[in-house]
């Protein structure tokens, strides 16, 4: 009797994995979710796995396909204006007198927050105060007496193990350059706001930026959304499913941060950058771009507590950059742990 249970159990068992193996390789349906699912891989520190589901030549194809359209949705000159000073100052969540604003959003397997900066010229590139590692974004509120902030660029991380202390491409605060790793590249990604509060998203020469003004700037890529239109198509060209931080501004003036949490089962899986994009273009997002995102995803409050669910598993990662929010940026002196360093003599994994 036992050993027909095993044989029913057997046959059921392998019966699904035809099954299933027939709909994931062979059905347009499983190709998209299979695709998806290699995406997501590639945003994680087991990049190496997704060539088990799409085969490694799959996977440098894909990669390379990732890196020339991210290029290609910065090329399109911005166009987009916002008021002037005395133009601004329009309401947010019927609270006209406070600067920011937390609303929590929803989508299919995801869970996030919004953070609204009514005035753009509040917010402010901090960069760690000691040199050796990065530092948490919840030290940066607490040590600058910050009213919020978020995550920003990217950094030189080998095997996610990384101190934080070497970021990628360009860190800008208050219009003077901390750090710059482009070495012989003449153009690169950037996130960021002008002097005039205006923000700043695509691909810029060092030369274009300090014409234009930039104020406070990091590396990173890709832009989604310009001149008022998505630049994703679909949510099977979104880049995987994974934690995300993604800055937008308003028509208004207004700087929105998303931040949707990932990689926790039960309460959220994480989110494509095309769900992203669909996010700020219905907060009336006329300009967004993709932050650092996967287990960098944190906002903090003006208490200095973490409001999301960072998906690392120490809580909070070590960071060269954070945007944050004060009353009176102007005050804020952010020192440039950086000089005097060549990017080749700093070691991105010695803590």
């Amino acid at each position: 009797m036992l050993w027909r249970l095993y044989k029913i159990m057997f046959v059921s068992g392998f019966t699904i994995a035809v099954l299933f193996s027939g709909w994931f390789f062979l059905t347009p349906s499983g190709n998209e979710y299979r695709y998806m699912l290699a995406d997501s891989l590639i945003t994680t520190q087991h990049r190496e796995w997704a060539k088990y589901i799409i085969g490694e030549k799959a996977l440098r194809e894909r990669v390379a396909h990732y890196v020339n359209q991210f290029e290609q949705m910065g090329e399109e000159r911005d166009t987009h204006t916002i008021p002037t000073d005395s133009e601004q100052g329009g309401t947010v969540d019927s609270e006209p007198d406070k600067l920011t604003t937390i609303e929590e959003v929803d989508g299919e397997g995801y869970h996030g927050f919004l953070l609204t900066v009514r005035d753009p010229k509040k917010v402010r590139l901090v960069v760690p105060n000691k040199r050796g590692r990065g530092e948490k974004v919840s030290s940066m509120v607490k040590r600058t007496g910050a009213i919020a902030g978020v995550n920003a660029g990217g950094f030189s991380d080998p095997n996610w193990r990384g101190n934080g202390f070497k970021p990628i491409g360009l860190v800008i605060s208050n219009g003077k350059i901390l750090y710059n790793g482009l070495g012989s590249k003449k153009s690169v990604q950037i996130v960021g706001i002008d002097k005039q509060g205006k923000m700043l998203a695509g691909k810029y020469s060092v030369d274009e930026l300090m014409a234009m003004g930039i104020a406070e700037a990091v590396s990173f890529s890709p832009r989604i959304i310009v001149n008022g239109k998505g630049l994703i198509p679909n949510r099977s060209q979104g880049w995987g499913i994974a934690p995300r931080t993604v800055m937008g501004q308003r028509e208004d003036g207004a700087i929105l941060f998303l931040m949707i949490d990932g990689r926790q089962p039960g309460y959220s899986i994480g989110a494509t950058l095309y769900d992203a994009q669909e996010i700020l273009l219905e907060h009336g997002a006329v300009i967004a771009a993709n932050l650092d995102g996967g287990s960098s995803t944190v906002l903090v409050d003006e208490n200095g507590d973490i409001v999301n669910k960072p998906s690392s598993s120490s809580g909070e990662r070590y960071l060269p950059t954070g945007f944050l929010v004060f009353e009176d940026p102007d005050a804020i002196e952010v020192p440039n742990i950086w000089e005097g360093l060549k990017p080749s003599e700093i070691d991105a994994g010695k803590w």
